[in-house]
């Protein structure tokens, strides 16, 4: 798929932006199609790439559920809290915030064994890229209802 028709498919594409599964799948499709696009990858590269890829994709998203599960769910009703509560939600979500750091490094050094350095910075560039497109068609069919 080239880069002309992801955009036209992301544009043509009407995202309602609820957590619904298909919405997520689609979008995922979407951004594997475009990351797929931008990198070029060979056959072999794309073999390797992509298990490492979903791997940390996955961890990433847990890190999120906790994080909006166990901090940002309760942050709403900081106003409700003791202070040593407080303490030990902020505390919770240093570590979480750690934990997330401490995944992307290990990503990003395991993933520029399998591409090279220049198209790992390539993805991250691509990711920005993605996600702005994303917001941008968001921000439209937001605007048109």
């Amino acid at each position: 798929m080239n880069k002309f028709i992801i955009i036209i498919f992301l544009c043509a594409t009407s995202f309602s932006f609820a957590q619904k599964k298909q919405d997520w799948e689609k979008i995922n499709t979407l951004k594997v199609a475009f990351i797929t696009e931008k990198l070029s990858f060979s056959t072999k590269e794309a073999q390797d790439f992509w298990p490492v890829y979903n791997e940390y994709q996955e961890k990433r998203n847990t890190l999120r559920k906790k994080s909006y599960n166990q901090v940002r769910g309760k942050i709403k009703d900081v106003d409700t809290l003791t202070e040593k509560e407080a303490e030990n939600l902020l505390a919770l979500h240093i570590q979480i915030e750690e934990e997330e750091e401490a995944l992307d490094t290990s990503f990003l050094n395991k993933i520029s064994k399998v591409i090279t350095a220049k198209k790992t910075l390539l993805l991250l560039r691509s990711e920005d890229e993605f996600k702005r497109q994303l917001m941008k068609q968001y921000r439209q069919n937001k605007g048109g209802k």
